[in-house]
């Protein structure tokens, strides 16, 4: 399924978004703020721990237990649709990096090159593109 708004604004484009992942430290980080979210309530498809999700690259792929390959597209970028689900909750899931950047916090998307069941507790591998390495960009 593809993005609404993106392909009200060009039906051609290819679909970056079929998979959701977000990092489980996302949900601890929220607690801490006063949040309470779980795996699945923000959209995601997978949910990771130990994995620096928003530091990988585009094109790294992540195999999924035994038989699931995903490839990193892009970072997910929060809309105003997630303080519905709690206020507040959008300004918790974005920050800025010393030098000012956005840091957008609710996780990667990506595309599916090989399909298969995935289960929880599924060892997640990851591998890296050959460099130079390309920094996640909102898709």
């Amino acid at each position: 399924m593809k993005h609404r708004s993106r392909v009200a604004v060009d039906p051609t484009q290819p679909n970056l978004r079929q998979v959701h992942l977000i990092h489980v430290e996302l949900f601890d980080e929220l607690a801490a703020k006063g949040y309470s979210v779980a795996p699945g309530q923000m959209g995601e498809n997978v949910t990771t721990r130990g994995i620096d999700l928003l530091g990988l690259p585009v094109g790294a792929r992540l195999q999924l237990g035994a038989s699931a390959l995903v490839e990193i597209t892009g970072l997910r970028n929060p809309c105003a649709q997630i303080d519905a689900f709690q206020p507040g909750l959008l300004k918790a899931v974005l920050d800025r990096d010393p030098d000012g950047t956005l840091v957008r916090k609710t996780g990667i998307m990506g595309v599916m090159l090989e399909g298969g069941e995935v289960r929880p507790g599924d060892a997640i591998a990851v591998t890296l593109p050959p460099e130079p390495h390309r920094r996640l960009e909102r898709v």
